[in-house]
């Protein structure tokens, strides 16, 4: 596990440059908040999400979040169909921040051209260009 700024990045997920995580599950893939947007967001009170049944493209929104001081986009990384929304963030959001690759997940996916969008996706065993990526990411929230 990839450990950056005091946050992990598991080996097995895969991680979009807008703070989204994926990981595979058989043919379908759960998706997620990463654990220092997460962080950095502040605690959150707060998620609005697409219903299951919906298709969403990578890199258009599957909802939003929100904190005390933050309102942000939750954008896809993958291409796919919600099959099902994490029923503990409607009471909880806030488990993102205490969990967010456990039970912090906000949706499971039917992926529909997986392979290739993983190809455009940052492996979380990949520490150099994970690295790379949050630095910009530290810079830009200043």
């Amino acid at each position: 596990m990839v450990k950056l700024e005091g946050h992990d990045f598991p080996d097995d997920y895969y991680f979009h440059k807008d703070h989204m995580w994926v990981k595979v599950e058989g043919d379908k893939a759960r998706v997620g908040y990463n654990a220092w947007a997460a962080d950095a967001a502040g605690k959150l009170v707060s998620i609005k999400t697409r219903p299951a049944g919906k298709s969403v493209k990578a890199g258009k929104t599957l909802g939003s979040v929100e904190s005390g001081k933050w309102v942000g986009s939750l954008k896809m990384p993958i291409t796919g169909e919600v099959v099902e929304i994490n029923p503990a963030l409607g009471d909880n959001p806030s488990i993102i921040n205490d969990a967010p690759y456990e039970d912090g997940w906000v949706a499971l996916v039917a992926p529909s051209d997986l392979d290739a969008e993983l190809d455009e996706l940052m492996k979380g065993s990949d520490k150099g260009p994970l690295e790379a990526w949050l630095k910009e990411e530290i810079a830009k929230a200043g």
